[in-house]
């Protein structure tokens, strides 16, 4: 593969999806996922995702790093990298529509719980950010994302902004740190899909910086309500082409 084989239109969807990423405060794989399965065999959409997202979280790391939330950082954080282990070996065994089907119905039916009861707020319990991040770690070893419930996850517990998009960008690098190599070892890693790494190295950055500069416009009262929205969609997306193809 050369450069004239590369889709830009492509790369474009890859940069926008990171900026609303950065915006929704829950990482672009939710939108470059489905974005990359038109371009991709699902295989090397994970392996691609998975380092893609290494250089986008390092991005909103440093950039956001002054509101990186320990407590959740270590409730959330560690049953995700447990269970994206466990998602990541059951990539082999399981077909993914079906559990793409029940990721969409969830995310639909939570985010507009949220949005409709909008005093409705989870604590963050111990118990409530472990579950979080047993069901985002799962989802993003064996569905290639899992920032959706994550984001479905924090936005219930009504965080500031910065706090919320540095503690998941942290969490989701721990993620994609650990999948990178499961994914490696079933061998999802192909070196004709290695010329879009360096690309999207790039895009990781710049369009996290462009989120962030757009976030600055965006009061704290409407941020939980665009990131709830943004799933909202999300999980419409995931599982209405696959119910239509049913019928």
């Amino acid at each position: 593969m050369n450069f004239r084989d590369i889709s830009y239109i492509f790369l474009l969807l890859a940069m926008l999806a990171e900026i609303l990423g950065t915006i929704g405060g829950f990482g672009s794989s939710v939108f470059f996922v489905p974005i990359a399965n038109f371009y991709f065999d699902f295989q090397s959409v994970l392996g691609l995702t998975a380092i893609y997202h290494l250089s986008s979280n390092v991005s909103k790391i440093v950039l956001f790093k002054k509101g990186i939330d320990k407590r959740l950082l270590f409730n959330i954080g560690i049953p995700s990298v447990i269970f994206v282990i466990i998602g990541g070996f059951l990539t082999k065994y399981v077909n993914s529509q079906y559990l793409e089907i029940i990721l969409g119905v969830f995310l639909v039916g939570f985010s507009l719980l949220f949005l409709i009861k909008k005093n409705l707020i989870i604590k963050p319990n111990n118990k409530n950010a472990i579950t979080g991040g047993i069901l985002s770690g799962f989802s993003a070893g064996l569905l290639g994302t899992g920032g959706a419930i994550r984001g479905l996850t924090m936005a219930a517990f009504n965080l500031e902004k910065s706090v919320f998009i540095a503690t998941s960008a942290f969490i989701d690098f721990l993620i994609d740190f650990t999948r990178t190599f499961v994914y490696f070892q079933n061998g999802y890693i192909h070196k004709h899909d290695i010329i879009y790494l360096p690309f999207l190295i790039v895009i990781g950055f710049v369009g996290t910086m462009i989120g962030k500069r757009i976030l600055t416009y965006i009061p704290q009262d409407k941020f939980k309500k665009i990131s709830l929205t943004l799933i909202l969609i999300i999980g419409i997306v995931t599982v209405l082409p696959k119910l239509m193809n049913w019928g």
